[in-house]
Parts: C-alpha cells; structure tokens; sequence
C-alpha cells in the first residue's frame, strides 16, 4: 500500500481542477497592490476573499513599524521563546493584549493554528472532557487527538445539546472543557455565548473560546465576541490569531485561570517553535493599537458588510444564517461552486471556495470575506457580477438563486 493511498477519491478530484486549467486552490498572486486588489496573469482582481477585516496588511503606521524593527532585528529570531527566541517586543505585546483584556496572562505563538494546537492539547488531561462545538475549526480537532482527554462533541451552536451532554459526565472524574468559536469560519455564524456560558457554569465546566476570526469585528474596543456580550470575565482561556484582523501571522492566547502560567513550559507548539520575527510583532502591536483606538474601521467594516449582503439578499441569493464579515453564497454542488468561482475569477473577483468535506452538513459555498478596506463600489460590482453569472448558468441548469430570483 502507497503512502497516499487513503487520499485516491480526494487527489482524483483535485487532478480534475488541475486539468481545467482553474484550479481555485492553486491561485498565485503577481503582485499585491493594496488590501484589496492584486495582479494575477497581468489582470488586476478585487479580493473578496482575504480576512483582511479591518484592512490593516498595508496600514502606514502597521507597515513602518514592522520596517524600524526589521532594520533593527533582522529577520528572525532563529529560536523559540524559551530558549533564544523572546525579544522585548515579544514581551510588550504580551503585557499590551493581557492589559486590554484585563486578564493576568497572555502568550503570543507563531500561528493561530499553535495557539489551539497547544492550549487545548495541554490543559486537557487523561481524565478530563473536551466537549466542543461539532463545526470547529480543524486546529481545535487536530488539538484533541493530541491530547488523552475524551473528546465529546455537541451540536453545531446547540446549548440545549451541550446541557445533555455535559449533565451526563456529571459523575465521572476529571474537568469538563468546552470548546466553541466566536464567529465560525465558512457560514459566518456567530456562537450563542450567553447561553454557553450559562450551561458551562451550571456544570462548573471550563470554557476556551477561539475568537479568531471574531477579534477585531465584535465589541466596544474590538476584543471581539466575548467583550460584546459582556462576558470576558465568564471565558476562562481566549485564543485568537494575528492573521486577519491584525493583518500578519500569529496567535495569542489570554487566561486569568489560576496557575496558567505553567503553560510556557508545559505547552509544547510554544516551547518547540521558533518565535516571531520582531517586525511581525511590531506590525501586530501597531494594529493592535490601530484596533483599539479607531473605531471607525468596525464602523467601514459594518457598512461594507450590509451593502455586500443586503445586495445578494435581494439578487437572490441564499446567504449563510446571519450578517457577519463571512458572507457566504451556497451553490447547489462541488461542480457549481468551482465553475461559479472560475468565471467569477476571470471577471476580476476573487473569493474561496469552500465544499465538502471541509463545511458543515457538506453544504457547496462561495465565502466571501469583507474588509473595512473595500470600497463600496467593489462589493456592489461584485453583487452586479456574480448576479449576472448565476442568470446565465441558470440557463445552463445552475441553481444559484432562488426560483422567484431567476425569473
């Protein structure tokens, strides 16, 4: 048997792309000409599909600040924060984060995907519990098969559904840890918070909270989902990612638990990956600030976010359940969604595609991402385009928009 064997029917498909000649996962950009444009095979595309959410990748003050410390620290730091790998500035967006939460304790890893990688993985233990959402992302899946605990999982945003099943481990042993998204990544739904926690602290469970995509997009000072709902004090650990709001590449975790601080040398993706460069943190820290003190770019954001949805609501699209930066567009099948995305691209848009295995109930999506950066005229070509492809494939038997909307 073949090393890749197992992967026969999905490499088959992938092949098929490939000779197609446009192939949706193999897309490579000529040159990046601002947050929201870039050249592909000399033809400049509008990016809608970037979770660029507050615009921030070409930011003046975002940019200068990673150039100064850059010149000033080279290129990496060549080891990982235990060892050779903790700057200053390492240090400063540690305390900068844990302060705007009010938490006691943050740690900054190399990728999103570490920072639940290793989180998850490390606090649960033999004994204990993680019960998670049945639509989390797959670092919070790959976390769990790390980690010796029994993994649970509850109805996609069901508290109802997670009561029963954390009341049935009531009399077993060990902690039971809840794991949820903020805002999920391919329909844009946002997790019943209030509810969770309510449900979390009748059973004295713990609760992590990716807000990865929800960071920069919800509450008062963009802390995101949590702070919104006026629940920051009722999460027990935070993770997030530097690679969208923030603009750059990264993650964060956030903890008042007692005895968190172990973590630095119990978690093992913190301890055996090289940190950040510092211009990587340096961007990140001016983008942090940027986030807390300009209101505004939640406010273009929102805005964008209404014009692009409102305008496929009543094109006749049929949109995931509720408003959010992640529109996403459901296509009737794999073959519509890549096709869809093919001519859409040569129109000059860019968005993901996203099919099954990878989306909940192995639904067929366009996902598109807004970015306070767009300008409305974008998102309104963008709806004016894709409503125009979905009339013509209509009449090549496509299923787009709903039956009214095609007539």
């Amino acid at each position: 048997m073949g090393l890749f064997d197992r992967f026969q029917a999905l490499g088959a498909a992938y092949d098929h792309l490939d000779a197609t000649g446009s192939n949706p996962f193999h897309v490579t950009w000529d040159d990046v000409v601002s947050s929201t444009e870039v050249l592909a095979g000399g033809r400049k595309i509008v990016l809608v599909g970037a979770n660029n959410y507050l615009g921030l990748t070409f930011d003046a003050d975002c940019v200068a600040a990673g150039v100064a410390a850059l010149r000033k620290n080279g290129t990496g730091t060549t080891g990982s924060r235990i060892a050779n790998g903790t700057y200053h500035d390492h240090d400063a967006l540690e305390r900068e984060i844990a302060a705007a939460y009010g938490t006691d304790h943050a740690m900054v890893f190399t990728t999103g995907f570490q920072a639940n990688l290793g989180v998850i993985a490390t606090v649960a233990g033999a004994d204990d519990a993680l019960i998670i959402d049945s639509d989390s992302h797959a670092s919070i899946y790959e976390a769990c098969k790390l980690s010796p605990a029994k993994v649970i999982r509850f109805r996609h945003n069901d508290a109802h559904d997670l009561n029963t099943r954390l009341a049935r481990l009531a009399d077993q042993p060990g902690n039971r840890i809840v794991v949820s998204e903020g805002l999920f990544s391919m329909l844009g739904d946002e997790a019943p918070l209030k509810e969770i926690v309510e449900v979390k602290n009748r059973h004295g469970a713990f609760l992590i909270l990716d807000e990865a995509h929800s960071l920069g997009v919800y509450g008062e000072n963009g802390l995101g989902l949590a702070e919104r709902d006026g629940l920051l004090r009722d999460v027990d650990i935070i993770t997030g990612t530097f690679s969208k709001s923030m603009g750059a590449v990264g993650g964060y975790c956030v903890s008042s638990t007692p005895g968190f601080g172990v973590m630095r040398v119990t978690c093992r993706p913190y301890m055996f990956s090289a940190s950040l460069p510092t211009s990587v943190i340096a961007s990140v820290r001016a983008a942090f600030q940027a986030m807390l003190t300009r209101p505004s770019l939640r406010h273009d954001l929102w805005r964008n976010v209404q014009i692009l949805r409102d305008g496929l609501e009543a094109a006749g699209f049929r949109l995931g359940p509720m408003a959010s930066p992640i529109v996403a567009v459901h296509m009737s099948s794999r073959d519509e969604a890549v096709e869809m995305w093919r001519r859409l691209f040569e129109a000059g848009y860019y968005v993901n595609v996203a099919c099954s295995p990878a989306t909940p109930a192995g639904v067929n999506l366009l996902r598109c991402s807004v970015s306070a950066a767009h300008d409305p005229a974008q998102l309104r070509g963008l709806v004016e385009v894709l409503t125009g492809l979905a009339r013509e494939m209509q009449g090549e038997g496509g299923s787009a928009l709903t039956a009214a909307a095609a007539e």
